[in-house]
């Protein structure tokens, strides 16, 4: 999964050598937390945050192959 969401945020920003992505992990959940350049923070998040739901949404799903929990947070 991590690889999955590296690869799209990579996709998404101007600079993608400082897409940071540090996965923390509990029994049955993963909080992905996403870093990027601060000019990238607005291609990431998308107008009202629609871009960053759509990151969330294809997570969730790959996580429930797996039978796990996931949450994206995007830090600045």
């Amino acid at each position: 999964m991590k690889e999955l969401l590296e690869y799209l945020v990579r996709a998404l920003v101007d600079d993608p050598d400082q897409v940071e992505i540090n996965p923390v992990e509990g029994d049955r959940t993963v909080i992905f937390e996403v870093k990027v350049a601060p000019d990238d923070m607005g291609k990431v998040i998308g107008k009202q945050g629609k871009i960053a739901n759509a990151l969330r949404t294809v997570l969730k799903a790959a996580a429930t192959r797996e039978g796990k929990k996931v949450s994206v947070e995007i830090l600045s």
